[in-house]
């Protein structure tokens, strides 16, 4: 054997372990979204967009009219499509249910899914600010070139503290691939 042909060998080896490589990259990252959402799912890390079900409507609602939160609204886009906020700020005050509506644009010639996952600023606002209904609860399936409005239906619990005036609810709408069939409409 000369060391042209073992070099030819050596370089096959070298690619056919290349490929295998690549390929259990593919796969990792294919698998890598459903795989992730299970184990939040299991250990209860999810909380941004899972709905609280210990949270309603307030039955006697307890509107402290004494004092006065700007809640401001952004929105983020990650994939075809404009979002936004239809309303950048509201003044709301503590206990009052409250409904701001965002906007989503659809850009494409093909529908899309999609999960919005909110943030919040200051972070020790986000224990009060509390969602009754959101389109965050769900992943969005827009069609092409739809547009649609989404509410966030939300009340401040009034143990929010005092020195918290504004609070920012951000919003980053982002693609969910592979999911077209299974999302909620």
């Amino acid at each position: 054997m000369s060391d042209q042909q073992a070099s030819r060998g050596l370089n096959r080896t070298l690619l056919g372990k290349l490929i295998v490589v690549a390929v259990v990259m593919f796969g990792f990252a294919y698998a890598l979204n459903p795989f992730y959402r299970q184990i939040c799912e299991a250990l209860g890390l999810n909380v941004l967009t899972q709905k609280d079900g210990t949270v309603s409507a307030p039955v006697n609602t307890q509107v402290d009219t004494t004092r006065q939160v700007v809640v401001e609204f952004d929105g983020n886009a990650q994939g075809p499509w404009r979002f936004r906020p239809v309303t950048h700020s509201m003044t709301v005050h503590p206990g009052e249910l409250v409904t701001a509506m965002y906007e989503v644009v659809n850009t494409l010639n093909r529908p899309v899914s999609a999960q919005a996952i909110p943030s919040y600023a200051p972070q020790n606002a986000m224990p009060h600010f509390k969602k009754v209904e959101c389109f965050c609860f769900k992943q969005q399936t827009l069609q092409a070139n739809e547009a649609r409005q989404m509410p966030v239906v939300f009340f401040i619990d009034p143990a929010l503290p005092k020195d918290v005036k504004t609070i920012t609810l951000s919003y980053t709408f982002f693609e969910v691939g592979g999911l077209e069939k299974t999302a909620a409409r």
